[in-house]
């Protein structure tokens, strides 16, 4: 039986979220959602696009949307709100936040008798589950999770609010010695700045001082003052040619032990692409939302919460004598 997909959002996310539901064997893509024109939007698929004000409407046509919004804004309104309406996934990854959104959705899904899954994608999603799996293995141990090398959206952004930028990319990198540090079993205690360094590749309007914005990027709280930060100043050109991408990636690792053995547990992961990578995993869970609320499982639900054969399309047969 075919699941009918809606889209909310056609920005980067929106756009790999339509490329994975393509991707699949039995999910068909309903409807894209946009606040924008719809008539400027035109996606690959020749999809439909509607307006968010009409949303409402295609409540018997849609059997889960995926929000594809920010987590800044977007999805502590967007999700609580369409989850009283729909099945919902939605990837909010403001990791401080997560379980006061969670109660938020849990309630608006639950008094809509729908099922939503938040935090869904690689970081929070998949690294969090591998963090699970690892810390139950192995209870004697410390868990140690890398980012990188890749593009932060976020911090790119940030670079670019600074007076006399024109553009920005800001890739974070894992000090390949704290790595190795952990891969040999050592289980060293590592702070933020011995973990990562950060390496940002800007554009500048002519005049401005190169110095102070320097300075200014190196200092920023929040983002940058606790980190080693290399700043390279570059042209457009540059920029639009050598990083024009948004590669990302990192690692999970559980260094531990069962008496004087020692163990260790590594989950690696390397994307061209980070919003088509999480528009992959969204995808995958919107089949499981889909299902777990068939079966009665309503409210809101993490990574933590959905049973691993309910992401494939495969049948459980199909998955016992083909990976098992």
């Amino acid at each position: 039986m075919t699941t009918r997909v809606g889209i909310v959002g056609y920005g980067n996310l929106g756009k790999g979220t339509e490329k994975a539901i393509q991707a699949a064997p039995d999910l068909e893509l309903a409807g894209i959602f946009t606040r924008r024109n719809p008539e400027s939007v035109h996606p690959v698929s020749n999809t439909p696009v509607y307006s968010m004000d009409d949303l409402e409407k295609f409540k018997e046509d849609i059997d889960v949307l995926i929000l594809c919004g920010g987590s800044a804004s977007d999805l502590p309104v967007q999700t609580p709100q369409l989850a009283k309406l729909f099945n919902v996934v939605d990837s909010f990854d403001t990791h401080a936040r997560i379980p006061e959104h969670f109660a938020n959705v849990d309630q608006a899904a639950k008094e809509g008798g729908k099922t939503a899954a938040i935090s869904i994608g690689w970081d929070p999603g998949l690294f969090s589950l591998v963090r699970l799996l690892s810390e139950s293995i192995l209870p004697d141990g410390d868990t140690y999770t890398f980012w990188g090398k890749g593009v932060s959206q976020g911090h790119s952004d940030a670079i670019r609010g600074i007076e006399g930028v024109v553009d920005a990319r800001q890739y974070t990198v894992p000090r390949s010695e704290a790595l190795e540090a952990v891969r040999a079993n050592e289980r060293p205690q590592l702070t933020t700045r011995q973990k990562h360094t950060r390496e940002c590749y800007v554009v500048i309007e002519e005049g401005a001082d190169p110095d102070r914005i320097e300075q200014e990027i190196k200092t920023m709280p929040n983002y940058f003052s606790d980190y080693d930060t290399t700043v390279y100043f570059i042209s457009q050109e540059e920029l639009n040619r050598d990083h024009a991408k948004l590669p990302h990636g990192g690692f999970v690792l559980r260094s531990g032990a069962t008496g004087e053995n020692k163990h260790l547990i590594e989950f690696s992961l390397s994307q061209d692409s980070n919003p088509e990578f999480t528009s992959s995993v969204l995808t995958a869970v919107a089949r499981a939302v889909v299902r777990m609320n068939k079966e009665g499982l309503t409210g809101a639900k993490t990574i933590f919460d959905i049973p691993a054969s309910y992401l494939s399309w495969k049948t459980g047969e199909e998955l016992r004598s083909t990976l098992l």
